[in-house]
């Protein structure tokens, strides 16, 4: 069935609290990014309800909603239809969330997600410039050696470089954006490190000078830390200026001041110390892949499936930039991303070998093949490796082995490029073992998830319990409402039903989350809580369903009601969704009644004992 993207939108714009409640929102390869004032205000349970989200994360500030391939046209709607831009803040005069103060335990995470933030928008641009110099290297290497001397290819490798050398520029545009600072500030301050006169001092070897006190002569392209350091002084400066500056003066003064001194002190402070702060973290890098290499490559990939659910993984990519830059090659991060999508593709490859189901065969298939070939491993996480749990391992597993293994045969990456089986070339002369490690990270990670299985009871997507046994239901039948065990009323620890004042009925032991109509017909009571409603049916039957005894009492805590009053539904539609392990873990009884309170002259009995599922019919 297609999916309705302008429904979708909606859905998700109300259940991270409405467009009021989001600053910004962007997205990456695979999820909706969301900077929220209030992340109390979303409802990730009803978020993760909605069949085509495959999960749901909070991390580094952002909240996260995946949904793979239904990502574009969604993020579209979202931003269309509610007027909400990439990176604006929608209402000024609402008031900002409370920041969260640093502390010792936190700072961690604040710094994590500050360079994540900051990075996400260069990523697109640093995949699709790298793809464009495999694309290159693979003509000169095959197809014509000669091109390589043409104009044709400088101009184009022009392109595909522009992305690593002005990234800087870029990731200051990210940083401003994160701290809520007016980006071209943090960008132009930025952009001067690279300005063709600096650049040509740097290169002719002359001393320079900048108030009396010498500048180093760096080369800043394709830097980082840098740009971070230029962005956060451009905003402190920026708004330190619009403090002191009066009104009127504003526009002429706060940006002049905010670039002169965030410039200057790229020049003399930040960008030495972030260039210093940059060989140290390659320098790190280097320094495990000389010692522990294999070790580090393989823990690092079998770690990376969590970063990737926690988002953290976007902080980790510019530092790969600085690794081909200096030593030249990228020994440990790129091969970690590559082989860890190989392991999440094996993975699924396990679980459909071990299915019998031909249907989720196939989906699994289809999920392998867009971790391997495509590179998007989020509906492989979420939709089967996460979701049934024991596959994980299989992940890890894969990821460690196929690690070791291409460290230990000398795998490097000497391009940027992207984490799929196309990708290969950016290994040039180690091709052969990346090849290589490749292959034992998706029959590892296969094979282990085979012989681990996965949990089958989890094996029916939630979706599906919403789903009758038959397409159509007679007018005269009544279902069960919910999987479980039926009960006589007299069972029910309930006196108002078990004596049968109400009526005549059933009563169902809960084992599943969705709790649906009984018959067609119409809602014709539907009480605020949630925990009851009532139906009258085609053929004029008054039935009353209660979820729960005294589940009143929670005033709708644990309820997430699917319908209207008044509205028609047919037998098996999902009328209620419970969050059964919340509300049995504060002991509540969920037994769940459905009474008949007027047979309207009709004489109806329903079977009350057995196994039924969500439409097995109870009044043959």
């Amino acid at each position: 069935m297609a999916v309705d993207y302008k429904k979708l939108a909606a859905d998700i714009v109300e259940d991270v609290g409405g467009p009021e409640n989001i600053k910004i929102v962007q997205h990456c390869m695979t999820r909706l990014r969301f900077t929220l004032k209030d992340v109390k205000k979303a409802d990730k349970e009803k978020l993760e309800s909605l069949k085509p989200v495959m999960g749901v994360v909070y991390a580094g500030g952002q909240y996260m909603v995946v949904l793979g391939p239904n990502l574009i046209d969604t993020y579209t709607h979202v931003v269309k239809d509610f007027n909400i831009q990439e990176g604006q803040t929608i209402d000024e005069n609402l008031d900002a969330p409370a920041k969260e103060p640093w502390t010792w335990k936190n700072a961690g995470s604040k710094i994590i997600g500050f360079i994540s933030g900051s990075v996400t928008p260069l990523i697109p641009g640093l995949i699709a410039g790298g793809m464009l110099k495999v694309v290159l290297l693979l003509i000169v290497t095959f197809i014509d050696k000669g091109y390589a001397n043409t104009s044709s290819y400088t101009l184009l490798s022009s392109i595909a470089d522009a992305p690593f050398y002005f990234m800087p520029i870029i990731v200051a545009y990210g940083a401003a954006k994160k701290l809520g600072g007016t980006p071209v500030y943090a960008m132009v301050a930025t952009a001067s490190l690279l300005h063709p006169n600096f650049t040509a001092l740097v290169a002719g070897g002359k001393a320079m000078t900048l108030f009396g006190m010498g500048v180093k002569p760096l080369s800043y392209g394709t830097s980082l830390l840098p740009a971070l350091l230029i962005a956060i002084v451009a905003y402190w400066m920026e708004k330190f200026l619009n403090k002191i500056v009066p009104g009127i003066f504003k526009s002429v003064f706060v940006g002049m001041g905010t670039i002169f001194v965030a410039g200057s002190l790229g020049f003399l402070v930040l960008g030495p110390l972030g260039n210093v702060l940059g060989q140290g973290i390659a320098n790190f890098f280097m320094f495990l892949s000389k010692t522990v290499g294999p070790l580090a490559v393989g823990l690092l990939a079998a770690a990376l499936p969590w970063m990737v659910m926690a988002g953290m993984h976007t902080a980790l990519a510019p530092f790969m930039t600085q690794l081909l830059t200096n030593p030249g090659y990228d020994a440990m991060i790129r091969p970690a991303f590559l082989l860890h999508n190989m392991a999440e593709g094996g993975s699924v490859i396990g679980v459909a070998l071990r299915t019998k189901d031909k249907e989720f065969r196939s989906e699994c298939f289809s999920l392998a093949v867009g971790c391997i070939v495509a590179g998007v491993t989020e509906p492989a996480i979420y939709g089967v490796n996460l979701k049934y749990k024991r596959p994980m391992y299989g992940v890890m597993a894969g990821g460690f082995a196929g690690g070791f293994v291409a460290s230990l045969l000398g795998a490097k990456a000497y391009v940027m490029g992207y984490s799929n089986i196309l990708a290969l070339p950016i290994f040039q002369k180690t091709i052969g073992a990346m090849a290589i490690a490749v292959v034992v990270a998706i029959v590892v990670s296969a094979v282990v998830t085979y012989v681990v299985g996965y949990e089958a009871k989890d094996t029916a997507k939630s979706d599906d319990l919403t789903k009758p046994v038959h397409e159509t239901y007679a007018d005269d039948e009544i279902v069960a409402v919910a999987n479980g065990e039926l009960v006589n009323l007299d069972q029910v620890n309930d006196e108002a039903f078990s004596s049968r004042a109400m009526g005549d009925g059933a009563a169902i032991k809960l084992e599943s989350d969705f709790v649906c109509a009984p018959a067609n017909g119409k809602i014709t009571a539907l009480f605020p809580t949630g925990h009851a409603f009532g139906i009258t049916t085609k053929e004029g039957v008054e039935i009353l369903v209660h979820i729960g005894i005294d589940t009143v009492k929670l005033n709708g805590k644990g309820f997430d009601v699917q319908v209207k009053p008044d509205q028609e539904v047919t037998a098996g539609q999902p009328i209620v969704r419970v969050d059964r392990k919340q509300l049995e873990k504060e002991g509540y009884d969920l037994t769940t009644m459905m009474i008949v309170t007027n047979p309207n002259g009709k004489e109806i009995k329903l079977q009350d004992s057995g196994s039924v599922k969500i439409g097995t019919v109870l009044n043959k």
